[in-house]
């Protein structure tokens, strides 16, 4: 048997030649204006490529039928994608609001845990004519629950209702528009631990069935549209749409609103802010921050908005992890070594990137300021007071990164 045997032949090609000719298109973005032209960001945009490579078919076709659902990964220690920050884990499930669902799980000691129901996806972001980001992301929140809301046994495990009939507790309503699951859960503390979560249909009652040659073209064309989208519209799309984030050109510094803080944010359970940076070599970054009570999280990312790599490097930070001034202030150093900080951000050799700033569980708006400061003049902008480590202490920290990532993603 050979090509030209089967009737399917000539369309299944077809569709793989151009899934392929999408992918060799997408590696150009990697040269695009907004990834610096320096060796380790231009390589860092092929591996943004083909860690989302991975799970192109994954999103498209293993995972795309609501009918036989399964919670997908999309961002772990070894792929990064739609802005994620460090100290989140990033969960979705294809639902459709025709079926109802059950969501079992066993909760951990994460700090926050948010599941939403996300509705249709528009061609245009509502109120405006800004194109949707690209799939799986750019539908609408329709409806959410927190963990603390969920109501569980006395051994923490619990079933959540997805659709279906009203239920009194545990349940989330669906429309006819409903086409994903989205979970997040955000970590504190290096103890803390995962949430368990698997999902089934409610009746099902025969096996998936296998793609044809049809559904195989479907997902082809799907995973080609991800690929390209996802290098075309990082990290531009962001700055056209994002409230949270100042203009691209204004580098070093937070907008000037701070937050972004609409209905829909409020349906994710967040507010937030975002920095674009850039450092010589011989530069640091100060940020600084008024404490405020509540959870917030601050997270590096490199050129494309992807989170940098918070298994091996302290590039996040959170209440629980953060030496606090003697005058209330959140002090962070992003620079480009380690300069004996507690609190520092490694720019992982990087010049450019982004620093992302959520908040969880409360309205309370930061206040910050930035400055960039000569790298070998540091200390005299710090308070004398400001917390050091040693290179003893810091590969104990680094270690302990390590350990708690791994456990959070069972890795």
């Amino acid at each position: 048997m050979a090509y030209g045997d089967g009737p399917d032949d000539a369309p299944l090609r077809e569709a793989w030649e151009q899934f392929c000719d999408r992918l060799k298109l997408a590696g150009l973005s990697a040269f695009k204006d907004a990834n610096p032209a320096n060796p380790l960001q231009r390589a860092d945009a092929f591996r943004f490529l083909t860690q989302n490579l991975g799970q192109a078919f994954d999103l498209a076709l293993e995972t795309k039928d609501p009918a036989f659902p399964m919670i997908h990964p999309f961002v772990t220690p070894t792929r990064k994608l739609g802005g994620d920050v460090a100290d989140f884990t990033y969960r979705q499930a294809w639902i459709d609001g025709a079926h109802a669902y059950r969501l079992t799980g066993r909760k951990g000691t994460a700090r926050w845990l948010n599941v939403t129901v996300q509705g249709p996806r528009p061609a245009t972001i509502p109120g405006t004519d800004w194109p949707s980001l690209h799939e799986p992301f750019g539908d609408i929140p329709e409806c959410n629950i927190l963990g603390t809301q969920i109501e569980a046994d006395a051994n923490d495990n619990f079933e959540l209702f997805i659709g279906g009939e009203r239920r009194d507790r545990n349940w989330l309503p669906t429309t006819p528009g409903s086409r994903k699951l989205f979970i997040r859960e955000a970590f504190d503390g290096w103890d803390e631990t995962p949430t368990a979560l698997t999902i089934e249909r409610i009746g099902m009652d025969a096996p998936r069935p296998l793609p044809s040659p049809a559904r195989m073209i479907e997902a082809m064309d799907w995973a080609g549209d991800f690929v390209t989208g996802l290098m075309r519209d990082w990290p531009e799309h962001s700055w056209l749409t994002s409230r949270g984030v100042c203009d691209p050109k204004a580098l070093n510094q937070f907008p000037a609103d701070k937050i972004a803080n609409d209905a829909s944010d409020a349906k994710r359970g967040r507010m937030a802010a975002h920095m674009v940076w850039r450092l010589e070599p011989d530069e640091a970054l100060i940020v600084e921050m008024d404490m405020h009570p509540g959870f917030w999280i601050f997270g590096m990312g490199g050129a494309f908005v992807g989170s940098m790599d918070f298994l091996h490097r302290p590039v996040s930070y959170t209440p629980a992890r953060t030496r606090i001034d003697s005058d209330g202030v959140v002090r962070l150093v992003l620079a480009h070594d380690d300069p004996g900080i507690h609190n520092w951000l490694d720019t992982q050799g990087f010049s450019d990137g982004n620093l992302t700033y959520r908040n969880l569980l409360t309205q309370d708006a930061a206040r910050f300021r930035t400055r960039v400061v000569p790298r070998d003049r540091l200390m005299e902008y710090l308070p004398a007071d400001t917390a050091i480590v040693t290179p003893t202490e810091r590969a104990t920290m680094r270690i302990e990164r390590y350990r708690a990532i791994k456990r959070r993603y069972g890795v």
